[in-house]
């Protein structure tokens, strides 16, 4: 039983963890409220039961996910060692689920491996998603207030709540970690860089992400093509007619989703986080980063089946001029049959870091410009026989793919590939990361005594090769930048279209 500043809640009781599963921090978004920046919750009396895992915010379904056109959504789940109390101040490990944006729940990641293996308090959080959550249309609530990123907003409430309200689950508001993957480290980057939820946090780890955004302009052209396409027409009237479409219309829009970025234009986001971390205007707090080190495996695995042919187009419609340089670094036969072309591609992709920044030399220059300002700890996933999430191409080796690393850290992670599959050396691999990460979040530092040391990536210009068992090591960023090809990306004179 806790007490936040909303009502009374009661959570239940797993092993050695307390949780409290689908606490509302902010007004269901629904009716005059979709769209709208988020609103307080009303309080309640009595006790609330908060003890089952919340549905998440209406997405689309995915290969892994089903479809929900819950829009009830504004949640969040805390995770905290038994017999925690309110005076204990535990460290806080915030969490933003990935999903490109536009799908993913906090019910992905239950807490308590962390709060079992590091005696912290972790709190998942669900926010819009999609055009629900990114959506620039003029004629919206908030204006250029605003811009779109009701989603981000939701994030920045969400936390708001939890340095209001963890002391009384016995965490310390002064020992906050925001924290996420892919899309959810897109949001990290952008909350270092978001005026109102300075002061709210003390650490930033950011897994496989970038800090990409989209301008105001961008938004408000797909904005529009989303609407238009989903029978909105007339731009006078169009953010009226599109808040009359049911959840169920709007999801089937054939522009849906408008955008997979957070808008940088509003008060939530006034300029693009990767310019602010470039100027070193962002949140000077020590600062975890990684990549996994065959990122794009996941997103080229569609091409498996494809020919040379199609290989050879694709770079030629990506890279245009640069095109021939890349394939004579990347040459088709040079890849293992049947897939050649998945891991063509996949090589491609996570080295250039064409993916939304994601992933090879891109990462590593974002470690670089965070570690010119702040301490920074910067690493690679690099278990190649992680269990692979899919299981119709016979014999495709995923690798150290995106995503490939959250069974290790979070044991309900719905993306196929649950911890319980990981093998004895995959098991002990996952009990050094999540020391290393509580460690960070404990003190700043992923110093973990029996553990290789982590140096700090500013001084060393070292990484983390995270690897199966105890073979985890600090290896020379040279080798890093040999293995993603750098030099030839660096040396590249334009930038894939």
């Amino acid at each position: 039983m806790v007490s936040t500043l909303d009502g009374r809640i009661r959570g239940r009781v797993i092993g050695g963890t307390n949780e409290f599963l689908g606490i509302p921090y902010a007004a269901p978004p629904v009716g005059s409220l979709r769209w709208r920046p988020p609103q307080p919750i009303a309080p309640w009396t009595g006790v609330r039961a908060v003890t089952r895992p919340p549905p998440g915010c209406a997405h689309r379904a995915s290969e892994v996910r089903p479809e929900s056109v819950n829009q009830n959504c504004l949640d969040l789940s805390i995770y905290r060692p038994r017999g925690t109390t309110a005076g204990d101040r535990l460290p806080v490990l915030f969490w933003i689920h990935g999903g490109a944006l536009t799908s993913g729940s906090s019910g992905q990641h239950n807490g308590s491996l962390f709060a079992d293996t590091d005696h912290i308090e972790v709190v998942s959080i669900d926010y819009r998603l999609g055009a629900f959550g990114f959506l620039d249309l003029p004629g919206l609530p908030g204006g250029a207030a605003v811009s779109g990123d009701y989603g981000l907003l939701d994030q920045e409430a969400a936390l708001k709540w939890t340095y209001a309200n963890i002391a009384g689950f016995g965490g310390n508001p002064g020992a906050i970690t925001i924290a996420g993957e892919s899309a959810g480290a897109y949001s990290v980057c952008a909350l270092l860089t978001s005026p109102p939820v300075q002061g709210l946090f003390s650490r930033a780890i950011l897994q496989s992400g970038s800090c990409r955004s989209q301008s105001a302009a961008t938004a408000e052209r797909h904005a529009v093509a989303f609407a238009r396409a989903a029978g909105c027409v007339d731009r006078a009237t169009m953010a009226r007619c599109l808040r009359g479409k049911s959840t169920r219309q709007i999801l089937d829009d054939p522009r849906y989703p408008p955008d997979r970025v957070p808008i940088a234009a509003g008060r939530a986001l006034p300029a693009a986080p990767a310019v602010q971390i470039a100027r070193g205007e962002f949140a000077h707090v020590p600062v975890l980063i990684g990549t996994n080190r065959n990122e794009s495996r996941l997103f080229s695995k569609r091409f498996a089946r494809s020919s040379e042919t199609r290989y050879v187009a694709m770079i030629r419609h990506e890279y245009g001029i640069e095109a021939d340089a890349v394939l004579s670094k990347y040459p088709w036969s040079s890849f293992p049959e049947p897939y050649r072309t998945a891991y063509a591609l996949g090589a491609v992709w996570t080295d250039s870091s064409f993916v939304l920044g994601i992933g090879g030399c891109g990462e590593q220059h974002l470690a670089g410009e965070f570690a010119r300002r702040t301490p920074t700890w910067f690493y690679e996933f690099d278990d190649l026989s992680a269990p692979a999430t899919d299981r119709k191409l016979p014999g495709y080796r995923m690798g150290a793919a995106h995503t490939m690393e959250l069974p290790y850290m979070w044991p309900s992670y719905d993306n196929g590939t649950p911890y319980a599959e990981l093998t004895a050396a995959q098991r002990e691999l996952s009990r050094w990361m999540l020391r290393y990460w509580g460690a960070f979040i404990r003190l700043g530092s992923p110093a973990v005594p029996g553990q290789p040391v982590w140096p700090n990536y500013g001084g060393s210009h070292k990484l983390m090769s995270l690897r199966e068992g105890d073979a985890s090591r600090a290896i020379p960023t040279a080798d890093f930048e040999a293995e993603h090809r750098c030099g030839f990306w660096d040396a590249l004179p334009g930038e894939p279209r």
